[in-house]
C-alpha cells in the first residue's frame, strides 16, 4: 500500500526489530492459497491407508448405521397391521422393500448426498451453510470479505454467464427466495428433532415386544413399563457422553447385522426360497395394482436411519461409510428381509412378530439381548444428532441459548444439552405410553423421515449447481428421480396422519415456531443495533477523553455488531461519569463453516486515532467450535492485541479499507447497560492483522502523536519515535490490564411498532419475548453455557 507520509528515521537496533517483525509477518500473513488448497474440504482429500479405511468403517457402524439396522424389527408389521390375504403381497412388500433400500440409502445418500458434507459434518444445516458460503442467502448478513479468506471457507467463483453464477444471482435476488430457503431448512431440522423423540419409543418398545413371543400371556404393559425404564435409563446416562461407552457401540451393532444377516439366510433356505424372485421389479407392478400403495407407509420404515446416516457422518471419511454399508449393511439388511418374507410366506399368522418368530429356538434369547442392545444403539444416534442439530442452530441464530456440556475432550461434536435432554425424554416417553403399540409410532416416524428426505433433495438442487457445478441435466435427472420416489411415500404417508402421522406434525411446528421466532427476533434486533450504531464523528467530537473521566482499566463492550460504534457505548458514555482508559469491543460471530482455525480466529483493529484507545475484535467461530469462557480469555486477549499493535508499528503510515458492511435500517428500540466484573471467560485466539481506518470507524488514519509511558500522562505530547511510541502504548495498555478487566453487556429490546400486523406483534411481543424472558432467568440462574458471552 502506497502512501505519502515521511517515515521518520530509526536506528540499526529498530531496523533489526522491524525486520524480525516483518519475517513475522510473512509467516503469519503471507499468500493462503497453497495452505488453502491443502486444508479446505479436509474429511474429501484426506488420504487414509486401506487398514485405517477399514477401521474406521468398523466404528462408524455404531454411530452412522444403527437407526437404518434396527429397522426390520418393525417393518412387517407395520406394512400388513391388518394381517396378509395374500401371499403375493409379501413378495410385492419385499420386492418395494429391495428397490427402496437400492434407490435411496445406497445410490442417492451412500453415494451422491454423502459427497455434500461440510468437512465431514451432515445434515440440513450443514447444506444450508455450504449455500450460505456460495450465495448471500443469510437472513442475518453480517458477511465480510475478509472472511472469505479463511482455509476452511470454501467456495466457488463462477463465470459470469454460466448456469450456477445464475442460480446465485436468482436466489440472491429476493428476500422471499431467502426466507423460503430458510424456512426449508427449518422444517427439515425440526423434523431431525423429532426423529430424535420417534426414535427410541419405536425401536425400544419393537426390541422389547420381543418378551411376548417367549412368554405370550404377558401383559402389554409389562412391555410397557420395561421399555419406559430402558427409555429412562437411556437419557439419563447421556450426561456421560457417548465417547465414554461409545467403544461399546461398533461391536454390538457389527453382531447384530452378522445375526439378522444370518438368520435372513437360514429362513430363505429353510422356508422358501422362491421369495428370491422379489428382486424382479415387476412384482412392484403387480403389488400396486392390488392395492399395495396402501402400504408404503409400512414400507418406508425400511430406509428409516437413512437422514440420520447422513447427519452423523461426523468424523468418518466417506469411503469408510461407503465401504461399511456395500460391504456389510446392505447385503445384511437384504437377507434379513428376504428371510423374513420368506418365513411370512409360510407363517402369515405370525407378521405381527414375524422377526422373533423366525429366529431359531436356540438363539432366541441371545438375539432379544443383541436386538435391546441395537435399539439403544440406534436411539442413542437420533438423539446425538438431535443435539448436534441444536448446537448447529445455536451457532446460527435459530434457537435460544441453552447450556451445552462437551463431553469429549478430544472429539468436538461430542455434546450434550441438559435442557433438549429432558425434554426428548419426556416426550419420547409421552408417545411411547399414548399410543402403546408400533403402528401408529410407525406411521409418525414414516411421516419425519419422508419430509427430511424431501426437504434434502430440495437442497441438493442448489448445491449440485453451486458445490458441485453438475451440468442442469443431471441435476434434473436426480430432482426427478429423488421426487418420483419419495412423493410416493409421501403421498401414502400421508393418509396415515389421523392415525398417528400427526405427532412429528405438532412436534415440528412447536419447534418450528420457536426456532423462526427467534430467529426472527434476532435479524430484527441486529437491524436495530445496526441503525442506532453511533457516528465516528460524534465520538471524535468528544476528544480523547471520551467527554468523561478516563479511569485506569479496560472496558471489554461486547456487541452483536461487527462494525462500527454500537448504541450501548453511548449510553455508557451519557449515565457514566467515567469511562475505562482503554476500550475493546468484542464482537462473537459465528461464519457458516464447519470450524474456524485458531491461528485465524480473530479479526483486530483500531477505532478512531491512537489517543482514544478503542479497538475492535471480532471473534470468528465456526458452528461447530468450542466458543468457552474461562481464565485463560484476558492472557489470549492481551497476547492478540499486543501483537496487533506490533503488526501496526511495522505498517505505520499504512491503512486497510476494508471495513464490515452494514446494511437494513429499523425503528430503534434501546435497552439498558449493566456491567459485571468477570475474569472467567476464553476465547481462543490469534490476529487476522490488518489494521483499517475506514469510514465507518471515522476514516481517521493512525495518529501520529506519541503515547505516554504512564496512565496519568498519557494525553501528553512527547515527540518519541515511532517505536517508542508503540513501546510506550504496550506499556500504557499492560498498566491498565493490571488495573482491572470489566466486562459491559448490553440488552436491546425490540417490539413491534402500532400498525405492525397481527402475526407480527403476536411474534415479536409475546412469543420472543417471552422466549428471552426465559433466557434471561436462565441466565440469571447462572445455569446457562460459557460459550456464549
Amino acid at each position: 500500500m502506497e502512501t505519502t507520509n515521511s517515515v521518520p528515521p530509526i536506528d540499526e537496533e529498530s531496523t533489526e526489530n522491524r525486520d524480525s517483525m516483518w519475517d513475522l509477518h510473512q509467516t503469519l500473513d503471507q499468500p493462503m492459497e497453497e495452505e488453502a488448497g491443502k486444508l479446505k474440504n479436509m474429511s474429501r482429500q484426506k488420504k487414509f491407508s486401506s487398514l485405517l479405511v477399514l477401521r474406521l468403517a468398523f466404528q462408524s457402524l455404531g454411530v452412522v448405521y444403527g437407526d437404518l439396522g434396527t429397522s426390520p424389527l418393525y417393518v412387517f408389521y407395520n406394512t400388513f397391521p391388518e394381517g396378509i390375504k395374500d401371499p403375493e403381497d409379501v413378495v410385492g412388500a419385499l420386492s418395494l422393500i429391495i428397490y427402496s433400500l437400492t434407490l435411496i440409502p445406497l445410490i442417492k445418500y451412500v453415494f451422491l448426498v454423502l459427497r455434500a458434507n461440510d468437512n465431514g459434518q451432515g445434515g440440513t444445516l450443514a447444506l444450508y451453510s455450504i449455500l450460505c458460503r456460495h450465495a448471500k442467502v443469510n437472513t442475518i448478513p453480517n458477511h465480510h470479505p475478509a472472511d472469505e479468506q479463511l482455509t476452511t471457507y470454501s467456495r466457488h467463483i463462477f463465470r459470469e454467464k454460466s448456469f450456477a453464477a445464475k442460480t446465485k444471482r436468482w436466489l440472491e435476488a429476493a428476500a422471499l427466495r431467502k426466507n423460503l430457503l430458510f424456512i426449508l431448512v427449518l422444517v427439515g431440522t425440526c423434523m431431525v428433532v423429532g426423529d430424535g423423540i420417534l426414535t427410541p419409543a419405536i425401536s425400544v418398545l419393537s426390541a422389547v415386544g420381543g418378551i411376548k413371543v417367549d412368554h405370550p400371556k404377558m401383559s402389554g404393559d409389562v412391555v410397557l413399563v420395561v421399555s419406559t425404564i430402558i427409555l429412562v435409563g437411556l437419557f439419563s446416562m447421556q450426561h456421560y457422553g457417548t465417547d465414554k461407552v461409545g467403544w461399546l457401540f461398533a461391536p454390538i451393532v457389527l453382531l447384530w447385522f452378522l445375526l439378522i444377516g444370518g438368520i435372513g439366510a437360514y429362513n430363505i433356505w429353510k422356508y422358501d426360497s422362491s421369495v428370491l424372485r422379489a428382486f424382479s421389479p415387476i412384482y412392484i407392478y403387480r403389488y400396486f395394482k392390488r392395492g399395495g400403495w396402501k402400504t408404503l407407509g409400512g414400507i418406508m420404515l425400511s430406509i428409516t436411519g437413512t437422514e440420520a446416516l447422513f447427519a452423523d457422518i461426523a468424523h468418518f471419511p466417506v469411503s469408510a461409510v461407503q465401504i461399511a454399508f456395500t460391504m456389510l449393511v446392505f447385503p445384511c439388511l437384504l437377507l434379513a428381509y428376504t428371510g423374513q418374507a420368506a418365513y411370512i410366506v409360510k407363517n402369515q399368522d405370525h407378521v405381527i412378530d414375524a422377526f422373533y418368530r423366525s429366529i431359531p429356538e436356540s438363539i432366541y434369547w441371545p438375539v432379544f439381548i443383541i436386538a435391546t442392545g441395537a435399539a439403544i444403539v440406534a436411539s442413542q444416534a437420533t438423539i446425538s444428532a438431535a443435539f448436534s442439530i441444536i448446537k448447529q442452530a445455536l451457532a446460527l441464530g435459530c434457537f435460544p441459548r441453552v447450556k451445552v456440556v462437551h463431553t469429549s475432550k478430544i472429539i468436538l461434536g461430542k455434546i450434550y444439552i441438559p435442557d433438549i435432554n429432558w425434554i426428548l425424554m419426556l416426550m419420547c416417553i409421552a408417545v411411547t405410553v399414548g399410543f402403546r403399540n408400533q403402528s401408529q409410532i410407525g406411521n409418525a416416524y414414516g411421516t419425519a423421515v419422508v419430509t427430511v428426505m424431501l426437504v434434502t433433495t430440495f437442497l441438493m438442487i442448489p448445491i449440485m449447481l453451486l458445490e458441485w457445478r453438475s451440468h442442469w441435466i443431471l441435476v434434473v435427472v436426480f430432482t426427478v428421480l429423488s421426487l418420483i420416489v419419495e412423493c410416493t411415500f409421501f403421498s401414502a404417508v400421508l393418509l396415515k396422519v389421523d392415525q398417528g402421522g400427526w405427532v412429528p406434525l405438532v412436534i415440528a411446528v412447536v419447534f418450528f415456531i420457536i426456532m423462526y421466532v427467534w430467529h426472527y427476533g434476532r435479524a430484527k434486533r441486529y437491524q436495530v443495533e445496526l441503525h442506532s450504531k453511533v457516528s465516528m464523528a460524534w465520538i471524535l467530537g468528544l476528544g480523547p477523553n471520551l467527554g468523561l473521566v478516563r479511569v485506569p482499566g479496560i472496558g471489554l463492550v461486547y456487541t452483536e455488531l461487527a462494525s462500527g460504534v454500537p448504541h450501548i457505548f453511548s449510553h455508557l458514555i451519557t449515565n457514566l461519569p467515567a469511562i475505562h482508559s482503554a476500550v475493546i469491543l468484542v464482537c462473537v460471530k459465528y461464519l457458516p463453516v464447519y470450524t474456524v482455525p485458531q491461528e485465524e480466529r480473530f479479526h483486530v483493529k483500531r477505532i478512531g486515532p491512537k489517543e482514544f484507545h478503542m479497538f475492535r475484535c471480532v471473534a470468528r467461530y465456526g458452528y461447530k467450535d468450542l466458543h468457552k469462557k474461562d481464565d485463560d480469555f484476558e492472557k489470549k486477549l492481551f497476547e492478540s492485541l499486543f501483537l496487533f499493535l506490533r503488526f501496526e508499528y511495522m505498517m505505520e503510515g499504512c491503512s486497510d479499507s476494508e471495513e464490515y458492511s452494514s446494511y437494513g435500517q429499523q425503528t430503534v428500540r434501546s435497552g439498558d447497560s449493566q456491567l459485571t466484573h468477570n475474569r472467567n471467560m476464553t476465547i481462543s485466539l490469534n490476529v487476522d492483522s490488518t489494521v483499517t481506518s475506514s469510514d465507518e470507524d471515522g476514516g481517521i488514519l493512525p495518529a501520529k502523536s506519541s503515547a505516554p509511558r504512564s496512565p496519568n500522562n498519557f494525553f501528553s505530547s512527547a515527540g518519541q519515535t515511532s517505536h517508542q511510541t508503540e513501546l510506550d502504548e504496550m506499556e500504557y495498555l499492560k498498566s491498565c490490564r493490571d488495573a482491572g478487566v470489566v466486562h459491559i453487556l448490553g440488552n436491546t429490546v425490540v417490539r413491534a411498532r402500532r400498525e405492525s400486523k397481527f402475526i407480527k406483534k403476536i411474534s415479536i411481543d409475546y412469543v420472543y419475548a417471552f422466549l428471552k424472558r426465559v433466557q434471561e432467568c436462565v441466565h440469571a440462574l447462572g445455569i446457562l453455557t460459557s460459550e456464549d458471552p
